[in-house]
């Protein structure tokens, strides 16, 4: 279908005239009629509007011309699974179960991985079939692409690797060997440090995606430490319970 056969429609369905429609989206009756007419195509704040009374996504309203896939989990996406900001807006880039509440609710690749084998895998797949698919697909979607250079997971677990020999061989003081290292969201490990000269800074990207882990201390007490490294550099703090109290162990670049 077209835009302007859509626009009848749900106008229509949710039994709405064009002045009643035009008065919910700030323009005038002859702005409606055009668009159903085919005269013209509402414009993208419009369409923003358009979206959020019919509770259908932009892509509907113009006809489905994209695919939708959840950037996140790979889900193909319908009007009903679309994620939404906290003003009612769809967001477009992932499923409901992945952004939920303005909160993106998978910082960790692993956790996403085997909650989707938990309720993907049947008779047909198993659950390791499904582990591996999703280790390959999940890190070409957007949300955890951070490592464009990388080509395939083979490379991309040999990149792991160097990762972890690299950070084991800065021998810290009380962590432990690090043995794995999980994909992490920046947004969720980016801490607050306070250098000598009592400038406080973050050195992480909210919206890029880290290699990264958290070990308990080995002379106990309630200090932890907390990894990120990326191509660039290797982060290595100390904090304590909820990111509390972090203090910068070492900033290595790579």
């Amino acid at each position: 279908m077209e835009t302007k056969d859509i626009i009848f429609e749900l106008r229509t369905k949710n039994e709405l005239s064009q002045e009643e429609l035009a008065e919910k989206i700030y323009v005038t009756r002859q702005a409606v009629s055009r668009w159903e007419n085919g005269e013209t195509i509402p414009n993208t704040e419009t369409l923003k509007l358009l979206s959020k009374v019919f509770n259908v996504s932009i892509n509907t309203l113009l006809g489905s011309p994209r695919q939708l896939i959840c950037q996140c989990c790979g889900m193909p996406l319908e009007d009903d699974t679309i994620s939404k900001e906290n003003d009612g807006f769809f967001n477009e880039d992932y499923c409901k179960w992945c952004y939920a509440d303005g909160e993106y609710m998978y910082h960790d690749m692993d956790d996403l991985i085997e909650v989707c084998v938990a309720n993907m895998s049947n008779e047909q797949f198993s659950p390791n079939q499904i582990r591996q698919y999703l280790k390959e697909m999940l890190p070409k979607l957007d949300y955890w692409k951070q490592y464009k250079n990388i080509a395939g997971a083979e490379k991309f677990d040999e990149f792991k690797r160097t990762l972890i020999e690299e950070i084991n061989a800065l021998h810290i003081e009380g962590m432990p060997k690090v043995e794995k290292l999980n994909a992490l969201v920046g947004g969720y490990i980016n801490l607050e440090y306070r250098l000598p000269n009592g400038k406080i800074v973050k050195f992480l990207d909210d919206h890029a995606t880290y290699l990264g882990n958290q070990l308990a201390c080995e002379f106990g007490g309630d200090r932890c430490f907390g990894i990120a490294a990326n191509m660039e550099f290797i982060l290595v703090s100390t904090y304590e319970e909820n990111g509390k109290n972090p203090e910068l162990v070492v900033y290595k670049k790579r």
